[in-house]
């Protein structure tokens, strides 16, 4: 097999339904030299069916890492699928969020030494969720502001993430107030460099897991590249019952932690010390 330019981490957990049409997203591409890493915390024997099946239906390679439940672990997994990534380059996302036509196109053609990518996403409601479909999907219907209006979405701002093009989305990534972090959902950089920090932080729960690994990448020096209006993927509505008061707090202090002493190596990563 031909190595692939670039490789695609996809984290899951018992959401088939929702990582079927991911991985649809994705058969869509118009870049398509790229592998997807399946990122499986835990799933049951339905989520490997799944990938099996959909391995024979897409046309690009699909490799599953998954590891033994243990409660939420996606650090974890997120180490695992980075070592075993092919390429020197990474996407990261999530099994919940649908990917546009063009979004390994964007974020490979934005790529640049010394930078991370940070992407944006257009949540959805549990109703619309639902219903999208493969055909939905091929024809980029989920992405249309008119289709999205005819089944319910009201007039909102954030609907420039969809419709926004060419200049106009250049304007909106640079104006817009949100940081450039790294987001779990979408951002992409070099395998290199999330090797030089370690990886994620495996103490980290639910709540930020992502952005102190971005955070980790800024104190190696890395800078960041604001892509909120032209990396796009819509986010399918899901419950949250992992997320405690509890876990926010322990990465807070983490994060807090790493501030404070600017490091950029994680000694509860990749690599055990």
């Amino acid at each position: 097999m031909i190595k692939p330019k670039i490789s695609i981490i996809v984290s899951t957990y018992n959401s088939e339904d929702w990582l079927r049409k991911v991985l649809w997203g994705f058969n869509c591409q118009t870049f398509k030299d790229f592998e997807v890493v399946i990122a499986d915390d835990g799933s049951g024997p339905k989520t490997k069916e799944l990938i099996e099946q959909m391995g024979k239906e897409v046309f690009y390679p699909i490799v599953h890492i998954w590891q033994e439940d243990d409660g939420f672990q996606k650090s974890r997994i997120l180490n695992k699928a980075v070592v075993a990534c092919i390429t020197e380059y990474i996407i990261m996302t999530d099994g919940d969020c649908i990917p546009r036509e063009d979004f390994v196109e964007v974020h490979y053609i934005n790529k640049a030494d010394g930078f991370f990518i940070s992407g944006g996403y257009y949540m959805l409601p549990m109703n619309i969720s639902k219903i999208i479909s493969k055909e939905d999907i091929d024809k980029q219907n989920c992405f249309n502001i008119h289709w999205l209006k005819s089944k319910g979405i009201s007039k909102t701002f954030k609907n420039n993430k969809l419709t926004a093009k060419g200049l106009v989305s250049k304007l909106f990534n640079k104006l817009t107030p949100t940081n450039a972090s790294w987001n779990g959902h979408n951002s992409s950089g070099w395998k290199e460099d999330i090797l030089e920090v370690n990886g994620f932080d495996e103490r980290m729960q639910y709540g930020g897991q992502d952005r102190e690994l971005g955070e980790r990448l800024f104190n190696l020096g890395m800078r960041s590249k604001q892509l909120r209006y032209s990396a796009v993927c819509v986010h399918l509505d899901h419950k949250r019952g992992y997320k405690t008061p509890e876990s926010i707090a322990k990465n807070v202090a983490i994060r807090k932690e790493i501030k404070k002493k600017r490091s950029h190596w994680t000694s509860y990563g990749i690599i055990k010390k």
